[in-house]
């Protein structure tokens, strides 16, 4: 399977139709959770996005944005589930996290929800941490909230 990666910002159509489909899964998953978080979500504000494509077809994205002057936060991570489990989500994870070094962050922070037991299990196969929830998301219990320090060598 071979896995095209494009580097574009949060204007691309194809994000758009992404992140309806992310957060159409993620309203079904836990309605309240998704509906407190959108508001930190907004895409506009996301000038690093990487889309990932099979033979043509569109199958994932994920985004950073910047967070502090040497962390930057993993946003808008999603594969299509018939595409899930191929290793596409760890190739646009490790795409983001190149492009964090190349602008120079120390750090890739994120946050996902306790009930996305798929995505807790993936940050934590990729060597993320937890750590206490942080900014925004201090005080939801439905968030749990990872680290990873950027080895920019």
């Amino acid at each position: 399977m071979i896995i095209n990666i494009k580097r574009t910002d949060s204007s691309d159509k194809h994000f758009s139709i992404l992140i309806k489909l992310l957060d159409s899964e993620l309203s079904d998953i836990d309605k309240e959770a998704h509906d407190i978080c959108k508001q930190y979500n907004h895409i506009e504000t996301i000038k690093h996005v990487v889309i990932a494509y099979y033979d043509d077809n569109l199958v994932g994205c994920g985004a950073i944005r910047k967070y502090s002057e040497e962390v930057i936060e993993i946003k808008r991570m999603f594969v299509l589930n018939n595409y899930r489990d191929k290793g596409i989500a760890t190739d646009i994870l490790k795409e983001l996290e190149n492009w964090s070094k190349e602008l120079n962050y120390k750090k890739c922070i994120l946050e996902t929800g306790k009930k996305l037991s798929g995505a807790i299990k993936f940050y934590q196969k990729n060597e993320y941490s937890q750590i206490p929830n942080y900014g925004q998301y201090q005080n939801m219990k439905s968030s749990i909230c990872f680290e990873k320090e950027l080895n920019n060598k």
